[in-house]
């Protein structure tokens, strides 16, 4: 029950069109074109300390880069640690597991609905990071209480990363890691573009985020991050047909599509590789004869952090085993 509340909420604070219904998914930070995006966050140095201007069109200064820094999304704990400044991290969110001296990190409860603004006053943070599975109406709160809240909008594109993990650096005085790490993803995301550009052919690709209902399980559609990176890695998504980023399709529709290729999403949630045949109408399908259904950590596709690149290289292993990208 409570990963079905925790979802719907997400849901309806990412403005996603998805009809309602009791379905959920378990999606921490999908990265979907519902989102709000901006254009690449701008930041400009003045007399004050440093200037920025963040996804919700807000200008954010510091009188110097942070240093007890809050984050209120497990992305935004990752980017942190990320450029090397977790040791200005002081509190994070009660989901962000990644990397694991996160766990050294007070938590701050969950950033879905009502704050603990008591707990994130407590910590006395010169920033708080919001991001978009974060409300407008959180950020005004924390700022109502004299907090500077900076809101990061996901990115949509590779590219919106790599400037993002600039941002970071600029946030917390740490450009030199930050820019050598997007210097890093970028030259393993054109490794992979240059791999996949010799593949011959395009297996088709259902990727489940969730299949509490059989019938019509939850998936990722066009304008959402692993949309793109199922592209990027050699592959088609059937989602794409879908009209909503995040919508649940008709098992006929996955019928009439027959994936190539099933990736499962949910599997931390007790789907298991061997139900999927199991299910009415799933048998006949060629990804189910030719056994080519896979798990896969979501955390990798959901979460708009650094480690969207690690899920692309993953995906290419499983949509085209048959390539390998040079060290």
């Amino acid at each position: 029950m409570f990963r079905k509340t925790l979802v719907l909420t997400l849901l309806i604070a990412l403005l996603a069109a998805c009809a309602p219904a009791a379905q959920s998914t378990p999606v921490v930070e999908p990265v979907s074109t519902e989102i709000l995006a901006t254009e690449a966050p701008a930041t400009e140095a003045v007399a004050e300390g440093l200037t920025f201007t963040d996804g919700l069109g807000r200008e954010v200064t510091l009188a110097a880069p942070a240093q007890r820094i809050v984050t209120l999304a497990p992305s935004l704990t990752e980017f942190v640690f990320a450029v090397g400044a977790g040791s200005q991290l002081v509190g994070r969110d009660e989901l962000a597991d990644f990397p694991a001296e996160a766990a050294n990190v007070a938590s701050i409860g969950s950033a879905f609905g009502d704050l603990n603004t008591e707990a994130i006053l407590a910590l006395e943070p010169d920033l708080v990071l919001a991001a978009g599975i974060n409300t407008p109406e959180q950020v005004q709160e924390l700022e109502g209480l004299g907090l500077t809240v900076y809101y990061l909008a996901n990115s949509l594109t590779y590219d919106e990363l790599y400037e993002q993990v600039n941002l970071f650096g600029q946030l917390t005085g740490h450009e030199e890691e930050a820019a050598a790490l997007a210097e890093s993803l970028a030259a393993r995301v054109e490794a992979v573009e240059s791999v996949v550009a010799t593949a011959t052919e395009k297996p088709t690709v259902f990727y489940e985020i969730d299949g509490t209902d059989p019938a019509k399980p939850w998936t990722t559609g066009p304008g959402t991050f692993m949309d793109t990176m199922i592209t990027k890695a050699g592959g088609v998504n059937i989602g794409g047909v879908l009209s909503d980023s995040f919508a649940q399709i008709s098992v006929e529709e996955i019928v009439a599509q027959d994936p190539n290729i099933i990736i499962l999403g949910d599997t931390l949630y007790g789907v298991t590789i061997e139900s999927i045949g199991e299910r009415t109408g799933w048998g006949d399908l060629t990804a189910v004869k030719e056994g080519n259904i896979f798990a896969f950590d979501d955390n990798l596709a959901s979460r708009p952090g650094p480690r969207l690149v690690d899920g692309l290289e993953e995906l290419l292993k499983i949509l085209h085993p048959e390539l390998v990208v040079s060290q």
